[in-house]
C-alpha cells in the first residue's frame, strides 16, 4: 500500500496566513472598541475610538477585502454585548467598510505611501458623508428609545447653539468627527505600517 503525503502549496499558505491574521486583526478591532474617549467638541454620549485602524491595517496589506472582513468580524463579536440590538453594530461596519474599501483598493492599484494617504484620506472622506445617513436613518432613532429627541439635540446646543434640528447635528458635529476619527486612523496606520508589513505579511526575517 502507498502511502502518500501531502504538502501545504504557497497558496494555502498564504490563504491561512491570511486568515490567521484577519483574525487577529479582527480581535484588535474588538478590544479597541472598547477604548473610547470623549472629546470636547462633541457631546458627552458620542466617543472617540480607533477599532477601524485594524481594518485599515489589514486592507493595506491583504487586500481591501481582508478590510471589509475585520469590519464585519468585530462587529459581529461585539453583537454579544450590544446593547442596540445589532442597529449600532450593522451602522459601524456599513461606516468601516467605507473607509478601508476606497484605502484599499487605491493602493493595491498603486503601491506606495502616497497612494495609500490620497486611499485613505478618500474613505474617511466616505465614511464621513455616509454617516450622516446611517445615524439619521438608522442609528439615532434607536437612541430615541433611550434618549428623547429633544435631549439629544439639547446636548449638541450646549456646544453650537445654531443647530436647530438632528440633521443639522449630524451635519455640523458628526460628519466632521467622523472624518477626524478616520484620519487619527490614517496617520497611526502611516507611521506603523512600514514596522509591521513583514510581520503580518510574513516576510520579516530572524
Amino acid at each position: 500500500m502507498n502511502s502518500t503525503t501531502t504538502k501545504a502549496t504557497p497558496q494555502r499558505r498564504v490563504n491561512v496566513r491570511k486568515m490567521v491574521v484577519t483574525a487577529m486583526l479582527s480581535t484588535i478591532g474588538f478590544i479597541l472598541m472598547y477604548v473610547e474617549f470623549s472629546v470636547p467638541f462633541m457631546p458627552a454620549f458620542i466617543k472617540m475610538d480607533l477599532s477601524e485602524l485594524p481594518a485599515l491595517i489589514g486592507a493595506f496589506s491583504m487586500g481591501p477585502l481582508s478590510g471589509v472582513a475585520v469590519c464585519l468580524i468585530k462587529n459581529v463579536l461585539h453583537l454579544f454585548v450590544s446593547t442596540t440590538g445589532g442597529v449600532g453594530e450593522l451602522s459601524n461596519f456599513l461606516l468601516g467598510a467605507c473607509f478601508v474599501l476606497p484605502a484599499g483598493l487605491i493602493y493595491k492599484k498603486w503601491r506606495n505611501r502616497k497612494s495609500a494617504v490620497i486611499g485613505a484620506f478618500l474613505g474617511a472622506l466616505s465614511m464621513a458623508l455616509v454617516s450622516i445617513v446611517s445615524n439619521y436613518f438608522v442609528v439615532y432613532p434607536v437612541y430615541y428609545a433611550f434618549m428623547p429627541k429633544e435631549a439629544i439635540l439639547t446636548a449638541y446646543q450646549a456646544i453650537f447653539p445654531g443647530v436647530d434640528n438632528i440633521l443639522q447635528c449630524l451635519i455640523v458635529f458628526n460628519a466632521p468627527f467622523t472624518f477626524l476619527k478616520g484620519l487619527f486612523s490614517v496617520i497611526i496606520t502611516v507611521l506603523i505600517y512600514k514596522p509591521l508589513s513583514p510581520i503580518i505579511k510574513g516576510t520579516h526575517t530572524r
